[in-house]
């Protein structure tokens, strides 16, 4: 409902006695501010209904002109508001920004009305700041939604680019009803179909029974932990099989499964990356070296047969989850050196060690590692070979030696560091005096020659490490 306003006549018998100021008073009530004004738009009164701290230097525009007390973009608007309350009595309502001391300006509403015979005037203004808050507000969300839509757009455009030039064939379907609601190129290729033509069709189809129910064992796993692991599933029509995976994702409040098919089948002579892999690994599965994969931790992922052979196991899966130091090394103290090893250098190289089996047996092994910290699923793999041969054809000064080094090994945590030092160079400086004296046929003097050293010095290392009685035909005197 719209009221018209008429131009108040301060002379009339119900408003001869109002002064200008009780006016102004009147007029506040129904706005913020309220401005009485000379015919010449000169600010006689101002009066204000509340307390608003940013009106309270509005009593210093007493005797200023109107114009003069807003902001210069808005001053054409003073000139309309008093032209069109002079000739008509009431003007419409504009918006101005008034300058405060401060030099922040702030939005009022006017309307002015004529409120006297000698062309007196009034202004009627309402605080316009919390709307233009509300504004800024919705053209700031506004911005935001665009941002967000082109962003959005973006983002599907590429989703589009990849689904549809991947080379896996890939399905979406609705986990409540089973129905396809988006296929790839590649699935129109796969299944034999046009793309579109896919959509709305029940999942599984296009597989024979047997693939059908491994294929709902597949969306059943998936919707219940996620994802699911790989399945081999035959197509209906051909002989071309393909590995099969899905996993389970959440959008606007509905449950979907992406079902993947990658082919199981790739021609011999294509020289694809997948059919090298899986000679890769076939060829690491027949090693008569072991081979082991594990995770940073130690726990074993996977295993090949001739490492089950050295760990005494029949099957991979009672190897699978239990620590590779169960078998292979000294229990928390090896394996924690191997990965040492693989952030210094990030290879292990031949590695001796000792291997034990469940039932008891023991080897020695040299152990090589790599591995790959990145990655989804960060791993470790092993290559474990059995030297034990080989250290049965060396010579029994080397076995002697290694076994007497192993025994010294076992002393760590026991002896000092400085003792086990100095043992293990009077063992080896042993070992390599009575090799030089069996290579020159006990000739001490030629063994000194051999060893670099003087004989005097050769005679003093063969009394400390008793290997010949003192005072032999050719021991120089003691000085």
């Amino acid at each position: 409902m719209t009221t018209s306003l008429m131009p108040i006549d301060a002379t009339d018998a119900g408003f001869g006695d109002i002064d200008a100021k009780t006016v102004a008073s009147l007029l506040a009530v129904a706005g913020d501010i309220a401005l009485v004004m000379d015919s010449a738009g000169v600010i006689r009164d101002v009066a204000l209904p509340g307390t608003d701290s940013q009106f309270s230097a509005a009593s210093a525009w007493i005797g200023k002109p109107w114009i003069d007390t807003v902001t210069p973009e808005t001053r054409g608007k003073i000139d309309t508001l008093l032209k069109e309350a002079l000739s008509s009595g009431v003007s419409k309502r504009r918006q101005v920004n008034h300058l405060l001391v401060d030099g922040a300006d702030v939005p009022i509403s006017y309307t002015a009305l004529r409120i006297g015979r000698d062309g007196g005037l009034a202004a009627v203004g309402r605080d316009m700041r919390h709307v233009s808050a509300l504004q800024q507000r919705l053209v700031e969300a506004q911005q935001s939604m665009e941002r967000d839509y082109w962003r959005l757009r973006h983002v599907e455009t590429r989703y589009r680019l990849l689904f549809q030039i991947a080379s896996d064939a890939i399905l979406v379907i609705d986990a409540g009803t089973l129905k396809v609601l988006d296929a790839n190129a590649a699935a129109g290729q796969v299944f034999g179909d046009a793309p579109d033509r896919l959509i709305g069709r029940l999942f599984p189809f296009g597989t024979d029974a047997e693939g059908s129910r491994a294929l709902d064992e597949l969306t059943t796993t998936a919707r219940n932990a996620g994802r699911s692991g790989d399945i081999l599933v035959s197509m209906a029509t051909g002989s071309r099989s393909y590995h099969a995976s899905a996993s389970c994702f959440r959008q606007e409040s509905a449950t979907l499964l992406l079902v993947r098919f990658s082919a199981a089948d790739l021609a011999p002579n294509t020289g694809g990356s997948a059919s090298s892999s899986l000679r890769v690994i076939d060829l690491l599965e027949r090693s008569p070296d072991g081979f082991v994969v594990t995770d940073l931790e130690g726990h074993v992922l996977t295993a090949n047969r001739s490492f089950l052979d050295i760990a005494g196991l029949a099957s991979e899966e009672q190897v699978r989850g239990t620590l590779m130091s169960t078998y292979v090394g000294r229990p928390g103290a090896d394996f924690p050196v191997f990965t040492s090893i693989l952030k210094k250098n990030g290879v292990v190289r031949l590695m001796a060690t000792t291997a034990r089996g469940l039932h008891g047996q023991q080897s020695e092994v040299e152990v090589s590692a790599v591995w790959a910290p990145q990655g989804e699923e960060p791993c470790i793999g092993f290559t474990i070979r059995d030297i034990g041969r080989r250290l049965a054809a060396s010579p029994q000064g080397a076995r002697d030696l290694t076994r007497a080094v192993e025994e010294l090994t076992t002393l760590v945590g026991r002896v000092s560091l400085r003792d086990l030092v100095r043992d293990t160079v009077d063992l080896v400086e042993r070992h390599f005096i009575e090799a030089a004296l069996e290579l020159t046929q006990d000739n001490r003097t030629s063994a000194a020659e051999v060893l670099g050293v003087s004989r005097q010095s050769l005679y003093v290392k063969l009394r400390r490490h008793r290997l010949a009685a003192a005072g032999g035909a050719d021991e120089p005197p003691v000085s």
